[in-house]
């Protein structure tokens, strides 16, 4: 079943995901009221009605384009933990951020954007990035590249000796171990800035516009759809004991997504060597 549908045309997918963002979240972008924020686990972890309204959007037109899927969805799990374990089932899985992004979104500012990935079985299959202030589209199908908005995009490599740019998460948002592992990337080499939205920073990967990401933090809704962005665009991905990332969940953190292997090479050791200097 789920091989024919890949085959089939999933330009139905790019429609659902556009026709979302169109009803309820650009209509909100810069027009929040004070009572359409609100704080789930702290200042720096907002949702929107926009994030409610365009997740019910998906679940349902998801669903509907292909029978028998089920979908995980950041506030659906937020609401009950266990729609979660749907990750590790024998169903497809849709795996939704409706606003990733919420803070930029939140202040009007364009960095954000929607993501969906499609899953079975713990494979990647099909992710979808749509920036709808910028109305752009990255597709990426498993075996058949990475597009925006048509166009194939390739990550390619930094000069051997380059100063790598990396995206990581906070340091203070985590453990200490996982912290020392991530100023690991504050040496020379390294030219390291906080993240803004996971999902923009996936595609400046996937593009060459970027040459890593480093994350502490696991949730699928955040990186499905990004790693197989960056996957079908020649990069790779590794976590910190060197096994492939899982979307389930039970990596070992932080990871990373890079340009080519010799990048995300230098960017384990970097971690390696920040968490070590604490042991």
């Amino acid at each position: 079943m789920i091989d024919a549908f890949l085959a089939g045309d999933l330009t139905d997918i790019e429609a659902a995901v556009r026709a979302a963002a169109a009803a309820e979240i650009m209509p909100r972008y810069r027009q929040l009221a004070a009572h359409e924020v609100v704080e789930k686990n702290g200042p720096h972890d907002l949702v929107t009605v926009a994030d409610r309204r365009a997740e019910e959007h998906l679940t349902a037109s998801l669903a509907r384009l292909l029978p028998g899927s089920v979908v995980v969805g950041e506030e659906a799990v937020h609401a009950d933990p266990r729609v979660y374990e749907a990750l590790g089932g024998d169903a497809p899985v849709w795996i939704v951020d409706p606003v990733d992004g919420t803070r930029q979104f939140v202040r009007g500012e364009p960095g954000f954007c929607t993501l969906v990935a499609l899953a079975h079985r713990g494979e990647l299959l099909a992710s979808w990035t749509y920036a709808p202030a910028r109305d752009e589209m990255a597709v990426a199908v498993r075996g058949r590249g990475a597009r925006v908005d048509g166009t194939p995009i390739h990550a390619g490599s930094p000069a051997p000796d380059a100063v790598l740019r990396v995206a990581m998460s906070h340091p203070d948002y985590t453990t200490d171990e996982q912290k020392a592992a991530l100023l690991g990337l504050r040496a020379e080499g390294f030219a390291a800035r906080p993240c803004g939205s996971a999902g923009l920073e996936y595609l400046a990967v996937a593009r060459g516009e970027s040459d890593a990401v480093a994350f502490n933090w696991e949730y699928a809704w955040d990186h499905a759809a990004g790693l197989l962005l960056v996957a079908e665009a020649g990069g790779t991905q590794s976590t910190l004991s060197g096994e492939p990332f899982r979307i389930a969940g039970g990596n070992a953190l932080p990871f990373t997504a890079a340009r080519d292997r010799a990048t995300a090479d230098r960017v384990l050791a970097a971690l390696r060597e920040g968490r070590s200097e604490t042991q």
